[in-house]
């Protein structure tokens, strides 16, 4: 350590002496969402402040990005994001300048997958979920992470808020039910994108707390308690309606009486099946050569009758 630590201020001093300029240091690049930034550091020059110049290289020819600047990044975001790219800056001051300092880069493979957005609605003994993957920047159209990488999920983590035990699901769609949870509790989410063919994770996102509200479903018992006491008060109300027609029809046939009616020994011999099996059988059978007389029945009502129809009245022929 402190060899390489003299021969870098060896180096330092044996630039200064013959006036070279030193390359910058820490060349690195910092892309998140195919945010592209190239950033670097600035070594110690006692002649001066210097300057950069940053290039990419096209069709094996570099072209510049950045321009004898004073900051110490350039944004490199318009780069595609297939393939590899070959970036480099140097120093500068007056007429003189460092050597270059290259780095390779490919954004597809390398850039950082951003922490989604989300949104949690509170419900009982649940919550949902709402996710938005990351926005690329500098496209024509709102495009996100997702559109890019075909095998995107999502990861998602929650927890009881104040408690260390966290449960982790995952799901290719954009929202999420977190189901069985205790109502009236604050649960704490967080999500992040993942790559599964690649095996790659993006960042969490910053955690989401929300409290669940109050069970108003009404339990299974109360429901089938109720449905049994309408059953029963429905088939109650049937054989209520059925007695009273039945009392209704048996007052009607007391209160109005049929005007004509057979006599009282005939309706008891019809009563009996024996005696109407006689009765049909005591008829001779009919010849088709037989001549009958036609013969009538008149009734006669006798005037107190006609004057008093509930005296008991009786036919007579």
């Amino acid at each position: 350590m402190a060899r390489s630590l003299l021969s870098w201020l060896g180096g330092c001093l044996l630039m200064s002496a013959l006036g070279m300029v030193p390359p910058p240091e820490n060349v690195r690049m910092n892309s998140v969402n195919f945010k592209n930034i190239l950033r670097w550091e600035s070594p110690a020059f006692p002649k001066g402040n210097l300057t950069f110049t940053a290039q990419y290289q096209s069709y094996r020819k570099f072209q510049d990005t950045c321009t004898s600047i004073l900051l110490t990044e350039c944004d490199f975001s318009s780069l595609s994001k297939y393939g590899d790219h070959t970036l480099r800056v140097r120093a500068e001051f007056a007429d003189e300048s460092s050597e270059w300092i290259n780095i390779t880069f490919c954004p597809v493979d390398d850039t950082t997958i951003g922490p989604p957005r989300m949104q949690v609605e509170a419900l009982a003994n649940s919550l949902h979920v709402r996710f938005f993957a990351p926005r690329i920047e500098n496209e024509p159209e709102p495009w996100t992470m997702r559109n890019i990488y075909n095998s995107w999920t999502y990861h998602v983590r929650y927890w009881k808020n104040g408690s260390d035990e966290k449960f982790s699901i995952s799901g290719q769609y954009d929202f999420e039910f977190l189901r069985n949870l205790e109502s009236q509790t604050t649960y704490c989410v967080q999500v992040r994108g993942f790559l599964s063919d690649r095996n790659k994770a993006g960042e969490w996102s910053e955690p989401v707390c929300e409290q669940t509200t109050i069970d108003e479903t009404t339990p299974s018992w109360m429901v089938a308690s109720v449905l049994a006491a309408s059953v029963c008060a429905a088939l109650l109300l049937l054989l209520g309606c059925f007695f009273l027609l039945r009392c209704v029809y048996r007052k009607a046939r007391h209160a109005f009486p049929p005007r004509n009616s057979l006599p009282q020994h005939l309706k008891e011999f019809m009563s009996h099946p024996h005696h109407s099996t006689l009765l049909l059988f005591s008829f001779p059978l009919s010849d088709e050569n037989e001549v009958f007389d036609k013969l009538s029945v008149i009734t006669e009502v006798s005037e107190s009758c006609k004057l008093n129809p509930g005296a008991g009245c009786g036919l007579t022929t």
